[in-house]
């Protein structure tokens, strides 16, 4: 039998505001997270994005908070990221259409005083960075001792990004009689732990194993000896894929992106392609987001600030121009495609040095990835030095990693040559030493 929005007794105004978005059954998070936390449970969810966890926590809070009731928060939900923070704020304002809840958004990358005039207008749900809620908390704007509900998405993220000292200090500050709620799409040591000091005998939902891609993305790998040939690589499969319609391109840093950006606009135009990182202003990459979701470009290349929170239902295609050293975060690249039972391929371009990072991120998804043969069209370039450099550099710190004694490729290689110079050097004539000293035999 089907599952049914129904099962869960949500009441009217929530039911007509699922049926509006579009959705018609629960996703597998959804149905093993509602019933529990509408039962009044801590709750642990596992689950990679785009499988609808947002939802999971959001529609029995709406349920549980019914209206808006006096001046302060009732549930406070901690995002990593703004862009994520903005993500969960629309999913909010979707399935509370029909109610007068009013919610809220902080993040930082702006100034706090719009965010401080919302707050003093009353408050039942916000959703906020850990830094900023902490900013304005210590300013006095907000006010804990109403909160019923506390949620931290995507908490293996707000580990790797350094948020523990963050977290405990905001668990110092709101009420101890709470329901607690997680989700994270990987398990890391320190989730465990923050896991721990932060839920009550919770319930544990696992929708897929730890760190698995959804079964809607296809994944592929290209062997690619160096950048320049990436680039002719993805103008080849721009060129040639007609089923790319929304691409997201992944860059490892700021000056690649930028870069690869300049290069696509030339091909294909500015009004085709934007570019999103921590450099660019909140404006342009919320305007960047918004004209991608609507369809206005065809291409986002994107660090990976953008990795997470991006909720884009028809992302055909995600290409790894980089592959990401946080290993994790491959699994969060990929997952901007296929989502909301769409199909999706993910693409990724790796080098000499890059396969290192592959083989492990085939272990945290336990499976292997095919490699795909580059097209005859694709031009391969020769690898100018200073990359080629910069590889060997990379493949001897990976080995460092791996085995400390290793004393790198110089030191072999010069190791070696003192050796072999020792074979071929010609030994003392002692018998003319001896002579020339005066000294008898």
């Amino acid at each position: 039998m089907r599952a049914s929005f129904e099962d869960f007794k949500f009441n009217r105004q929530i039911l007509n505001a699922i049926a509006d978005a579009g959705y018609e059954e629960p996703t597998p998070i959804q149905q093993k997270a509602i019933s529990p936390i509408l039962a009044g449970q801590d709750l642990m969810g596992v689950a990679q994005t785009g499988t609808g966890k947002t939802a999971a926590y959001v529609l029995p809070i709406i349920m549980q908070l019914k209206y808006a009731q006096g001046n302060d928060a009732r549930a406070l939900i901690l995002s990593p990221t703004r862009e994520l923070a903005m993500q969960i704020e629309e999913n909010i304002k979707l399935f509370a259409k029909y109610t007068d809840l009013r919610t809220v958004v902080l993040y930082g990358g702006l100034g706090p005083k719009t965010q401080k005039e919302a707050l003093a207008r009353g408050v039942d749900i916000l959703v906020a960075t850990p830094g900023r809620f902490l900013d304005l908390y210590l300013d006095g704007d907000i006010v804990t001792k109403s909160l019923k509900f506390l949620v931290m998405d995507e908490a293996d993220k707000m580990m790797d990004m350094g948020f523990v000292g963050k977290i405990h200090r905001i668990l110092e500050v709101v009420p101890r009689r709470r329901q607690n709620l997680l989700f994270s799409a990987t398990m890391s040591e320190l989730v465990h732990k923050i896991a721990g000091d932060f839920l009550k005998f919770p319930v544990v939902v696992e929708v897929m194993p730890q760190a698995t891609p959804a079964n809607s993305i296809s994944q592929f790998l290209y062997r690619v000896p160096n950048n320049k040939t990436k680039i002719n690589l993805l103008h080849y499969l721009l060129g040639n894929t007609e089923q790319i319609t929304r691409l997201i391109v992944f860059c490892k840093t700021k000056v690649v992106a930028d870069n690869l950006f300049k290069f696509l606009s030339r091909k294909y135009g500015e009004d085709n392609v934007r570019v999103i990182h921590a450099n660019k202003g909140q404006n342009t990459r919320i305007n960047s987001i918004n004209a991608f979701k609507e369809g206005n470009i065809r291409v986002l290349v994107a660090t990976d600030v953008a990795a997470r929170g991006l909720d884009v239902s028809e992302v055909s295609h995600v290409i790894n121009f980089d592959v990401p050293i946080v290993i994790e975060d491959y699994v969060h690249r990929i997952g901007r495609t296929g989502r909301a039972q769409h199909t999706g391929v993910a693409i990724t371009f790796y080098n000499e040095a890059e396969a290192y990072y592959v083989k492990k991120i085939e272990r945290l998804i336990r499976q292997e990835i095919p490699v795909s043969e580059i097209p005859e069209d694709v031009v391969v370039e020769a690898t100018p030095y200073e990359e080629r450099q910069a590889m060997a550099r990379e493949i001897d710190m990976q080995k460092r990693k791996e085995n400390p004694e290793y004393k790198g490729a110089f030191h072999e290689k010069k190791a070696s040559n003192t050796k072999a110079k020792e074979k071929t050097k010609p030994k003392k004539n002692t018998t003319k030493g001896n002579r020339k000293f005066g000294r008898k035999k």
